[in-house]
């Protein structure tokens, strides 16, 4: 792309790039990661809550400034989650969630399966299309979709607890979650 002569990419024009807070410009805000800017907020409570809120839900590497439009499908999502968690629950929600778990690191993976928890304790409702296995052991139900993708695939291979799908020999998940529980 062709960098802008004026603002050199900052994206403001000179006088907005005069003004400061804490020493910083609003371009160089914007060039924080989530996790960076919920220290530099940490006096402000109604902004620092929401940073904590997308902080908590993995996604704490994203810059403030990142375009939505370069989010991955399952850090979209997580948004959306944020988002719902910094509104007050009514218990009452059903989430549908596509592999949510898309590019997170391990840890990020427990991070996510405990805040999808606290809504679950909260009396709402998730419906997960997941591979990880990490969040399949999780679940209360499932539902294993096969036996192979796409062509293959298609039909209800086994239904029913973890410990379900594990013993199901018919079951290719099952097979993997042994080893997990």
């Amino acid at each position: 792309y062709i960098q802008c002569p004026e603002c050199h990419g900052k994206r403001y024009n000179r006088e907005a790039l005069e003004i400061k807070y804490k020493g910083k410009t609003i371009s160089d805000i914007l060039e924080m990661t989530v996790e960076q800017a919920c220290e530099f907020f940490t006096n402000i409570p109604a902004i620092s809550r929401k940073l904590e809120t997308i902080n908590e839900v993995g996604l704490g590497y994203v810059k403030l400034g990142q375009p939505a439009t370069t989010f991955s499908g399952g850090e979209a999502q997580r948004i959306k989650l944020a988002a719902e968690l910094s509104r007050r629950s009514t218990g009452k929600t059903l989430y549908i969630l596509d592999e949510p778990t898309t590019g997170l690191h391990t840890a990020d993976v427990r991070k996510l399966l405990e805040i999808l928890q606290k809504l679950v304790d909260g009396g709402n409702s998730m419906i997960i299309i997941e591979h990880n296995l990490e969040v399949i052991k999780c679940a209360d139900w499932i539902i294993d979709m096969g036996p192979e993708g796409g062509q293959g695939g298609g039909r209800v291979v086994a239904a029913g607890t973890p410990e379900d799908i594990a013993k199901n020999p018919e079951s290719q998940t099952g097979k993997y979650l042994q080893k997990l529980l």
